[in-house]
């Protein structure tokens, strides 16, 4: 009785307080990568495979039916011969979308003058293509809408093919490796911390000294976090997880990474590995990034062959079955066990308490694409590449009414103004109407705020905030609050509904807002309270920034005074990097 006495005593004391809510749920693993699996081979997930997977993995059937249910990515019915997919978020609306699906609709949709049957037509978020927007996906494979015919014709033949990830012939300027080399000539940084002429210590301080923050949202102090980590819990077991599940309207410079660094990104990540002690690395990617995965495993395949990847130090991807809320760390925790992906309440947070409950740093894509040559040229050397009293470089995803959508790495503080010239200017020779300088997350700015510094500082200064680093243009003329509702409908959407504010509030707005172009003062009043109500009470990010675009937008239409007077939306964005 005593030596059962004391075990008790034990668990209890290794309880961690805030985390009660996990008592019941299954320990793993994950049956999510089996799941992606059965689909990839079938299209579709049955019902006898779900039964088989039940039985082989001696888990109930409810519970994988619970994640079937969950994530958008899985099919409990045949696919069609097409399976045509047109963005409608806000890139894409910007640039004709809604008149370009409305001609999809008559031509694919049910009984349309192109479709015998055969092809299957849905509205979806963001598919990380808004440089080439308006974007569909066939069969999953990316696209603009353009190409919609030839690729409908090869569906149709057999098969789309897979989609080239988009390459490169220069290295960005956070690249210190010369263009065309390979990993023997690769992964200095990481070769020098593992043959111990640099240390861990060293590299945390390097990171501190040059001012790096997480470039996935939260802009959390790069060097900080890797630090807490490395203090947690010495001796267990830890994870080190790249969020490569960028899904917001108008961001896609992870992609275009991932695409031209994975070198970085990997280096990145087993750099952190080896400083905090971490025994496993994660890539978790979105399912619509499926050539730029294949650009990884490639690189991972590369560095097990070199040997700078095995026992001990083990690098996978892990693939997102779908949801913008997987972008939420704690979210994206849930799913890699194999949950339903649904916010934790924090504390504890993932540094201490993480991927099953052991402690894991988690950082974004850009955010470990910036470690190697940080601690190969020093603090310095990144601070100095900085505007005024900003520091290092930044990729930014533009898009919207500009000649020139793409991805462009910047020195961080340049201005929104360069940033938009840099991309060609506003389309059509148009005058500026508005931006969303961080991402669907962000605030609307006027066009009096063109010389506002893309930095973290300055952003909050103009009531907006750095974000994602998407800058989405807006042109003289168009509808702000048919814009911004078009962002609350994206947030209403891909809300988990875990949380009764974020779930019933997004859904009110949008009712109230749908298909407006003005508001009485009532209207007004009423959308500032379910704001302040979203903002203050949502477990996550999402609720919390859903309605700040709307309420910028009606400011900006009272001479601009919203942006700047207005609370800001609180806490983290939907996709924290901290």
């Amino acid at each position: 009785m005593t030596d059962v006495t004391e075990r008790a005593g034990e668990v209890r004391a290794r309880r961690v307080p805030g985390v009660e809510a996990r008592a019941g749920k299954f320990p793993g693993p994950s049956l999510i990568p089996a799941l992606n699996a059965i689909q990839a081979r079938l299209g579709w997930l049955p019902r006898e495979e779900l039964e088989e997977l039940a039985r082989e993995a001696r888990r109930p059937r409810y519970e994988i039916e619970g994640l079937v249910s969950f994530y958008p990515h899985f099919r409990t019915s045949p696919p069609p011969a097409v399976a045509l997919h047109a963005c409608h978020d806000l890139p894409c609306f910007l640039r004709g979308g809604e008149e370009r699906i409305a001609e999809l609709r008559e031509r694919f949709g049910e009984g349309g003058r192109d479709n015998p049957g055969d092809v299957e037509l849905v509205e979806v978020s963001c598919l990380g293509r808004c440089d080439v927007a308006p974007a569909v996906a066939v069969n999953e494979r990316p696209a603009a809408l353009s190409d919609v015919d030839d690729l409908v014709a090869a569906a149709r033949a057999g098969g789309v093919g897979d989609a080239p990830a988009r390459e490169r012939d220069e290295p960005w300027p956070n690249d210190p490796y010369p263009a065309g080399t390979g990993v023997a000539q690769r992964y200095a940084t990481l070769r020098a911390l593992r043959d111990g002429e640099v240390d861990a210590a060293t590299v945390i301080a390097t990171l501190k000294d040059s001012g790096l923050r997480g470039m996935g949202g939260a802009g959390f102090p790069t060097g900080q976090k890797w630090d807490l980590v490395r203090g947690a819990q010495p001796g267990s077991t830890k994870y080190v997880i790249c969020n490569a599940d960028e899904s917001e309207p108008g961001t896609f410079k992870d992609r275009q990474i991932l695409a031209t660094q994975p070198h970085l990104v990997l280096e990145g990540l087993l750099v952190a590995m080896e400083v905090v002690d971490a025994q496993e690395g994660w890539v978790f990617i979105r399912h619509e990034y499926g050539p730029e995965e294949h650009v990884l495993r490639a690189e991972i395949d590369a560095l097990r062959a070199a040997g700078l990847v095995g026992p001990g130090r083990q690098v996978d991807v892990f693939v997102s079955p779908g949801g913008y809320i997987l972008g939420e760390e704690t979210a994206l925790l849930e799913c890699m066990e194999g949950h339903r992906g649904e916010p934790r309440n924090k504390p504890p947070f993932p540094g201490n308490y993480g991927l099953h409950g052991r402690p894991t740093l988690i950082n974004s894509v850009e955010t470990f694409a910036d470690v190697p040559v940080i601690v190969q040229r020093g603090a310095q050397w990144w601070a100095d590449q900085g505007l005024g009293d900003s520091v290092g470089w930044k990729f930014f995803a533009v898009s919207g009414h500009v000649e020139r959508p793409d991805v462009y790495c910047v020195p961080m503080g340049t201005t929104v103004g360069a940033l938009i010239e840099l991309a060609g200017g506003v389309s059509e020779g148009r005058a500026l109407g508005a931006v969303q300088p961080g991402g669907a997350s962000s605030n609307f700015i006027g066009p009096e705020r063109l010389g506002t510094a893309l930095d973290f500082g300055s952003a909050a200064e103009a009531g907006t905030m750095l974000g994602s680093g998407a800058l989405v243009v807006l042109a003289e003329g168009s509808d702000l609050l048919a814009a911004s509702t078009n962002v609350l409908r994206f947030f209403r959407n891909e809300s988990c509904g875990k949380c009764v504010p974020c779930r019933v509030g997004s859904t009110k707005a949008h009712e109230l807002l749908a298909g407006r172009s003005e508001l009485d003062d009532d209207e007004r009043a009423q959308i500032l309270r379910l704001e302040e109500a979203m903002r203050k009470t949502s477990i996550c990010g999402l609720g919390q920034v859903a309605l700040g675009p709307v309420v910028s937008v009606l400011g900006l239409d009272k001479g601009g005074a919203a942006a700047r007077d207005h609370p800001k939306p609180g806490g983290e964005p939907a996709q924290p990097d901290r």
